[in-house]
Order: structure tokens, then C-alpha cells, then sequence
């Protein structure tokens, strides 16, 4: 299974005054079972990106295949697609619109048409998916924290039983411990659900942390694509796009810089304290 975008462009208001390229000739294949980060500045074209991705808008030009089939086939049924690849928008708990949370979660798969039980069934199992328990089912959306709104948000796009999922700043205005909870979330889904994540943020720490592949987007184009490591190394670069590396990345080039000889592509605090010891164990020092 696979996404592949082919010389995909897409242009706002063409043909007027106001005419802006938001992506261009973008070629990008996305494999089943992935972990992406997707970053960039403001105006980069993240979301462009997604809602291509979803569907939601269709491409100025160029192709989009969903496991080889073109989704702009008129035969192909775009439902199922939105069905399979789900899309989180930013603070989606102002979507919350249903008298209960469990109603709410239902309403993905109703609009797939499926059996009432089935529905019911799926709801249910999101929930519990992300850690809404049974007690909170009939709850009004605004009983709840804002995490907890979060994660049922997250659960509506769940109960569609996507197999991509693609999440636009999901920790945006939490807490600390709520960040956590949510990305701690989205890893498990990844790696229990198998379920292929893309996720969108500003913060390379995150990114870092938890993704296996970096896409970089800048005035709508593709400007690094790999594996984290190699794509802040290219800290420098990143910088002149708005952008940076985490912060052990510095910390770990300005030791370098000091006179001591320890490797420099750490991204997150684990990695840098490894390579720490392993300079230490080299140069006789004791931690």
C-alpha cells in the first residue's frame, strides 16, 4: 500500500490577482507502515500537502495514486478514500458538535453507510483506543478537559478505521503533560495499529522523538527528505528557511566546537548522552 504524488501542483485563485503556487511539482511516495514528519514554516505548504493527500482539494495538476489506482479516476470513489486516509485538523475539538462524545464519534462511520451495530461497535472501540472510558461515552464534549477532547476528536477519525492517518499540530495549545499523552498516543497507534502516521508540527524536538522520515517543505516545494539524522545535519540550511534543528543538535556542535571530539548527529537527548559516553569511555573520563 502506498500514496504517491506525481508533478503534483496546486495553485490558489488561478487565473486572478491573487494567484499563489501553494505546492509544486511535488513528488513524494509514501509507503504503508511509515512514521512522517511532516515540517516548514508558515506558508510552506503543510497543508496544502495534506488536504491533497485527503482529497479535500484536487491537485491544479499532476497525479495522486492511492495504492496504484489514480484518485482523480472518475471510477474511483473518493469516500473511501477519506475513509482510509484521515485527516486531524488543528484543535479539532472545536469540530465536536454532537450532545454526547459517543454520538460524536459515530458520525465518521455513519457516513460510510455502515450497520448500526458496526457503528456502535466502532465508536466504542476508538474510544477506548484513546483512553475515554465507558464512564465518559454520554458525556457533552464540553464536560470534558481539553485533552480528553482531543483524544475523542482523534477517536472520530479513528472509528473510520483509517489504515493513514495525518495530523495537523495535534499537540497545539496542551500542556506539557497533555503533549505527551497525545504523541505518546499517536506512537502506540503507529506501532500496534500499524496505522501509517504523518504528522505536522513546529516542534523539531517532536519530530525528532518520534518520527523515522523528515519531509521538509519550503514555498511549496520539497526542500530535505530523509531520515532525521541526515536531515538536521543540514541545521545551517534550515535556518535559512525559518527553521532549526533541536536543541542537542547545537548542544552537541558547540561541544564539537569546544575542543571536544564527540559525534554531532544526535537529535534527541538520548542519542546526545550516548554519544557523551562514548567520548568519555574514548578519552579515560568518568561520568
Amino acid at each position: 500500500m502506498s500514496i504517491r504524488l506525481e508533478h503534483v501542483n496546486y495553485v490558489y485563485s488561478s487565473g486572478t490577482a491573487y494567484e499563489k503556487h501553494a505546492v509544486k511539482d511535488l513528488n513524494i511516495t509514501i509507503e504503508s507502515g511509515e512514521f512522517i514528519g511532516i515540517i516548514g514554516h508558515t506558508g510552506s505548504g503543510k497543508s496544502t500537502l495534506t488536504q491533497l493527500l485527503n482529497g479535500l482539494i484536487k491537485a491544479t495538476d499532476g497525479h495522486i495514486y492511492y495504492n496504484d489506482k489514480s484518485i482523480y479516476d472518475k471510477k474511483f470513489d473518493m469516500r473511501q478514500l477519506r475513509g482510509q486516509v484521515g485527516l486531524v485538523f488543528q484543535y479539532p475539538e472545536h469540530q465536536l458538535f454532537e450532545t454526547s462524545i459517543i454520538r460524536d464519534v459515530s458520525f465518521g462511520p455513519a457516513n460510510m453507510g455502515l450497520a448500526k451495530d458496526e457503528i456502535e461497535k466502532r465508536a466504542k472501540m476508538a474510544l477506548m483506543q484513546v483512553g475515554i472510558g465507558e464512564d465518559l461515552f454520554e458525556a457533552s464534549p464540553f464536560e470534558l478537559s481539553g485533552g480528553q477532547r482531543r483524544r475523542a476528536a482523534i477517536a472520530g477519525v479513528l472509528a473510520m478505521e483509517p489504515s493513514y492517518l495525518i495530523l495537523d499540530e495535534p499537540t497545539a495549545g496542551l500542556d506539557p503533560k497533555g503533549r505527551e499523552e497525545i504523541l505518546e498516543l499517536i506512537r502506540w497507534l503507529h506501532e500496534t495499529r500499524h496505522i501509517t502516521v504523518l504528522l505536522v508540527s513546529h516542534s523539531m524536538e517532536d519530530v525528532a522523538e518520534y518520527v523515522n522520515r523528515i519531509i521538509v517543505m519550503n514555498h511549496g516545494q520539497i526542500a530535505f527528505d530523509g531520515v532525521p539524522k541526515e536531515v538536521f545535519k543540514n541545521y545551517r540550511e534550515l535556518e535559512k528557511i525559518g527553521l532549526a534543528a533541536p536543541q542537542v543538535t547545537y548542544v552537541m556542535n558547540q561541544l564539537k566546537d569546544n575542543g571536544f571530539q564527540v559525534e554531532t548527529d544526535a537529535v534527541t537527548v538520548e542519542e546526545a548522552y550516548e554519544a557523551i559516553k562514548v567520548w568519555a569511555r574514548k578519552e579515560g573520563v568518568i561520568l
